[in-house]
C-alpha cells in the first residue's frame, strides 16, 4: 500500500487527469461543449481542441463545430469524461443541420416567452 502525498491527491481532485481526453462542458448559460482537453489553470480557464457546441432540441440535435475554444472557468457547472466506446445519444435521437437547429431553437424560445406572457396576463387570478 503506497501513500498518497499532498500534491498526489491535489493532482487527482484537478483537471490533470483529463487531459488529452474527449469532455463534455456544461457551461452556467446551459451550452454543451464537447472537445479534446490540452490546457487548463489553477481557475478552470481550458482550452479545448477540436470543440464543438451540441445543441439539442427535443429529439433533434446538431453539433455546431468551433475548433480551439477557451473556456473561462467561472462558467464551468460541470466537467466530464465522453466514454468514446460508446453512443453518446439514444437511438431515436435525430441529427439536423445547423440550420435547422436554429429554427427549432427560435421555435422553442417563441414558444416559451408566450408562455411566460401568458402566465403573467394571468396572474391577476387567483386559484388558491
Amino acid at each position: 500500500m503506497s501513500w498518497a502525498g499532498p500534491e498526489d491527491i491535489y493532482l487527482s481532485t484537478s483537471l490533470a487527469s483529463y487531459l488529452d481526453r474527449k469532455l463534455l462542458v456544461l457551461l452556467r448559460d446551459g451550452r454543451k461543449l464537447m472537445g479534446t482537453l490540452r490546457s487548463f489553470d489553477q481557475f478552470a480557464n481550458a482550452v479545448l481542441e477540436g470543440a464543438c457546441e451540441r445543441v439539442i432540441v427535443g429529439e433533434q440535435y446538431c453539433d455546431i463545430p468551433l475548433g480551439l475554444y477557451v473556456i473561462r472557468g467561472e462558467n464551468v457547472v460541470l466537467i466530464g469524461e465522453l466514454d468514446t466506446e460508446r453512443e453518446e445519444l439514444p437511438p431515436h435521437m435525430i441529427r439536423v443541420s445547423e440550420t435547422e437547429i436554429k429554427r427549432a431553437q427560435k421555435v422553442e424560445r417563441e414558444a416559451s416567452e408566450l408562455r411566460g406572457t401568458m402566465r403573467k396576463r394571468m396572474e391577476f387570478l387567483d386559484f388558491d
